[in-house]
């Protein structure tokens, strides 16, 4: 158990000077101001080309969700993924110790040993499916739509809506993403980050008071006119559609695609939604409430 908490301790250690760093030098290798520049250029598409034209630029819960976008990101996200990917590794290393193993022997195939376009595509597509998964997982298992219901709660949508949710939402997406990753993988982590922010992109556009579909690609990427109605409140069916997050792919192949219409106005968030709660600390410990 010490050398568990040794490597928690090892971690947030490493990434508060990693933060300090990023924050104080400035490079084109950034993620903390890289994601300064992915949302400014999002939202400036916003204001430019308003979908929703009667929405405010500062529309409802924007300082929130503005708010949860770098709380999750910043203070949550990456500490998860340095941590728990450092506490995963070391687990399952010890788990294939019993066996007289080496992490390294129960690899399935290293993607990572193909030209670096083709793996980095691969790990995209591989990373998202899972993903999908995962989503779907959130609205189907009651305990974890109460986890999921934070990022439901949006009224009124926006770029920085992306980031709304709750702090075990990136805990289960990591730990169902991080097993299969370790047996094809092989990446380093500035490849994570790589397909991290392009998922980043693609996700604040989703988001974004945008009514674009893509033409012929929205059958390949998640987009604004998809993505909106996977907010609905109105839904056709009790666990939901559109569960894609980078790709829209998954959802025409396992027919769980859904836009009857154009979804501009439609309402959103849940039906018992009166009983969620406002703040953001009381939402945090919603899932805990009875």
């Amino acid at each position: 158990m010490d050398k568990y908490i040794d490597i928690i301790l090892n971690s947030y250690r490493g990434y508060f000077n990693y933060l300090k760093n990023e924050i104080i030098f400035p490079n084109w290798n950034n993620y903390f101001y890289g994601l300064l520049v992915i949302s400014l250029v999002v939202w400036l598409l916003e204001i430019v080309f308003p979908w929703r034209k009667k929405q405010p630029i500062f529309r409802k819960d924007f300082w929130l969700d503005l708010f949860y976008l770098y709380f999750n990101f910043i203070l949550l996200n990456l500490v998860l993924l340095i941590a728990l990917s450092n506490i995963t590794e070391q687990a399952l290393n010890d788990f294939a110790a019993i066996f007289g193993l080496q992490l390294t022997s129960i690899k399935l195939y290293s993607i990572s040993e193909l030209p670096k376009p083709i793996s980095l595509v691969l790990f995209f597509l591989i990373a998202d499916f899972i993903q999908w998964n995962t989503h779907r997982l959130l609205h189907i298992v009651p305990f974890l739509w109460k986890i999921h219901k934070t990022h439901h709660s949006v009224k009124e949508m926006g770029f920085a809506a992306h980031f709304r949710y709750n702090w075990i939402e990136p805990i289960i997406y990591k730990t169902i993403l991080y097993i299969p990753i370790i047996l094809i993988g092989g990446f380093n982590l500035k490849d994570v980050f790589i397909v991290h922010f392009v998922s980043i992109a693609i996700g604040h556009l989703n988001h974004a008071n945008l009514g674009w579909d893509y033409g012929y690609l929205k059958y390949i990427f998640n987009n604004p006119k998809m993505h909106i109605w996977h907010h609905s409140k109105k839904m056709p069916n009790k666990y939901g559609v559109n569960f894609g997050i980078s790709l829209s792919l998954w959802d025409y192949l396992f027919k769980t695609n859904y836009i009857p219409a154009d979804g501009r106005d439609i309402e959103l968030g849940f039906n018992d939604e009166k009983q969620f709660p406002a703040s953001f600390l009381q939402q945090e410990l919603y899932p805990f409430k009875k």
